[in-house]
């Protein structure tokens, strides 16, 4: 079935006129349709939509467009509902946004268009990328396709468990504090954080501005480099896009990691690490050292604080980027006698419970009299932690860590203690 196989497959199939990008669209679309219902990690769909950008694409590749121009050309994509693509819904999976249809593109949604993509799909997620197991949406729960009594993790949930249950061939997510890895990991398949700054933000509604980052979920690594390569890259319209070469990062896939220097940092491999996961660990660490790896051991001293900087840091920035939803500009609207009445109906019916907690949090943070005590602090603490990174990197020129301290949990089993 087309739809199982990866981009680095079906692109010399279709290059060589055996497949038609029509016929893997389609096939992703089947898919779709026989298992969506049971793992729900679409939100909206336009299979028409889908389509005409297949025969597009399949056009083009009967006028002699070749994949060396368009590296995409004719590979189905889905997007987490978080990633403005003109005309298609865009409602971070929360009711403040219902039915609100975007105007343009986010920059890594045209370098997708640019390279040929067929960008079709929302997908499912915590609301405002706020969660880690996709329970938080407005709209429904993502199931685990390998369990669906299971979680996919969040807040890309739908973004890895589509991938991981081949309705698309590759995905988008963000990622601000996991929302990439956690998932791909959950769902066995590939993802990335970028580093911060490789590629445009412009076009991703904000949750932490100084955290959030668009990245790419696949079946293989592989995969992964070859988006990396589409989407990386300066943009003007993002300050904070490094402008700096992008290099092919398909040439580093070339097996020979000898005298590679992989650092493991101890406070990773705490007691709170699930056996099987401590397993897979040292399993991928004997692999790596098999293949001439040397594993060197680091310390990151300030890991303890991490969770908790990050609550104070990314809180705080959500609740100054979510004010924008005051049922004024766009999104719902609950009237009210005054303004104030206007912006707490609007809010306090189109917020959930998560998205009103941390934009709490985050507002207490920033307070007069406990700015410097929190938030400041925070700062200061996220300084020492990079540092920390910085002094490893001096040793190292990798570090190998788990994903997450245990497998996917089961749906429902957190959802009672947020904390």
């Amino acid at each position: 079935m087309l739809n199982r196989l990866t981009i680095s497959e079906l692109v010399p199939k279709l290059a060589a006129k055996e497949i038609s990008s029509r016929e893997i669209t389609q096939a992703c679309l089947d898919q779709i349709g026989r298992v969506d219902a049971q793992v729900k990690a679409f939100v909206s769909l336009n299979a028409d939509d889908a389509l005409a950008q297949a025969d597009a694409a399949d056009l083009a590749l009967a006028s002699g467009v070749s994949h060396a121009d368009r590296p995409l050309l004719g590979i189905p994509i889905a997007i987490k509902d978080l990633l403005a693509v003109k005309g298609h819904p865009l409602q971070c999976c929360s009711k403040i946004l219902d039915g609100f249809i975007s105007p343009y593109d986010a920059t890594a949604i045209e370098r997708l268009r640019t390279a040929g993509a067929v960008v079709y799909g929302r997908l499912n997620m915590d609301e405002f990328a706020m969660g880690s197991s996709t329970e938080n949406s407005a709209f429904q729960t993502t199931r685990n396709p390998w369990n669906l009594d299971r979680i996919p993790g969040g807040s890309s949930g739908g973004s890895a468990a589509a991938v991981a249950a081949d309705e698309c061939i590759a995905s988008l997510g963000t990622d601000t504090g996991g929302s990439i890895r956690q998932p791909a990991a959950f769902c066995g398949v590939v993802g990335t954080k970028p580093t911060y700054g490789r590629i445009s933000r412009y076009g991703i509604v904000a949750f932490a501005s100084s955290l959030d980052q668009i990245g790419p979920i696949t079946k293989t690594i592989e995969d992964n480099a070859i988006l990396l390569n589409v989407m990386s890259g300066v943009d003007p319209r993002d300050s904070t896009c490094v402008n700096q070469p992008v290099p092919d990062y398909t040439k580093a896939l070339n097996g020979n990691i000898k005298g590679l220097k992989i650092g493991l940092a101890k406070e990773y491999l705490s007691d709170d690490l699930d056996p099987e996961v401590k397993t897979a660990t040292d399993a991928a660490l004997k692999q790596l050292e098999s293949l001439g790896a040397e594993i060197v051991k680091v310390s990151l001293p300030h890991t303890n604080y991490a969770i908790a900087a990050y609550y104070i840091l990314a809180t705080a920035e959500a609740s100054s980027n979510l004010a924008r939803f005051d049922g004024i500009r766009y999104g719902m609207r609950v009237d009210g006698n005054t303004p104030d009445e206007l912006y707490s109906r609007t809010r306090g019916r189109g917020f959930g419970s998560e998205v009103k907690r941390r934009v709490i949090l985050g507002t207490y943070a920033l307070s007069s009299g406990y700015y410097d005590a929190y938030y400041l602090r925070a700062q200061k603490v996220r300084t020492l932690i990079r540092q920390d990174f910085e002094k490893a990197f001096e040793k190292v020129d990798a570090i190998v860590t788990p994903t997450t301290p245990t497998a996917a949990f089961k749906a429902g089993e957190k959802t009672s203690d947020p904390l």
